[in-house]
């Protein structure tokens, strides 16, 4: 660990995070969310919310992607999506959904700004984000995509707006 710079759990939790939470809308394959939670903590994001049929650790599936993630990154379980993301609103967090919309922004236009407080919602693998959140979102985001499939699978897709997130903080 220490040769790779690496920190263990109990060390991991006391480091400064990004002020960035990755709510999960109804995603239902553990892998999904173990691989969510292992770029969550690569990342340095504060939190990760669970909604709806998403599973929740401990689960062997999620803490197989995980690599044991699930243990330092913070994690709550809401009932709904849309109860997380009116909470969060509560708690001053901008509501960014990851969707192809009407008037989404490209992901490489999308500016975050110095202390804004951000949820980006990650949806179902074959719904996407359900209607009822993308209406109470502050902003839509898109991920341009150039060839024949019109969607990335959700690990991907919040690995890249994760990367995104990190890059910008990086910068302030």
């Amino acid at each position: 660990m220490l040769e790779l710079h690496r920190v263990g759990v109990e060390q991991y939790k006391e480091v400064k995070k990004l002020p960035v939470t990755v709510v999960l809308d109804n995603v239902r394959s553990e892998m999904n969310v173990g691989s969510v939670f292992r770029t969550a903590d690569a990342f340095l994001i504060e939190r990760i919310c669970l909604c709806g049929i998403t599973p929740c650790p401990p689960k062997a599936e999620i803490h197989k992607t995980a690599l044991g993630a699930e243990e330092s990154v913070a994690w709550q379980y809401c009932s709904t999506t849309i109860e997380a993301v009116e909470s969060l609103k509560r708690e001053g967090y901008t509501i960014c959904s990851i969707e192809q919309v009407h008037d989404s922004v490209s992901l490489e236009q999308f500016v975050i700004h110095e202390g804004q407080k951000l949820a980006i919602v990650m949806g179902n693998e074959v719904k996407g984000v359900s209607q009822e959140v993308v209406d109470a979102s502050d902003l839509c985001v898109e991920i341009p995509q150039h060839g024949t499939k019109h969607s990335l699978n959700i690990s991907c897709c919040a690995a890249i707006v994760m990367w995104h997130c990190f890059q910008s903080g990086l910068d302030q």
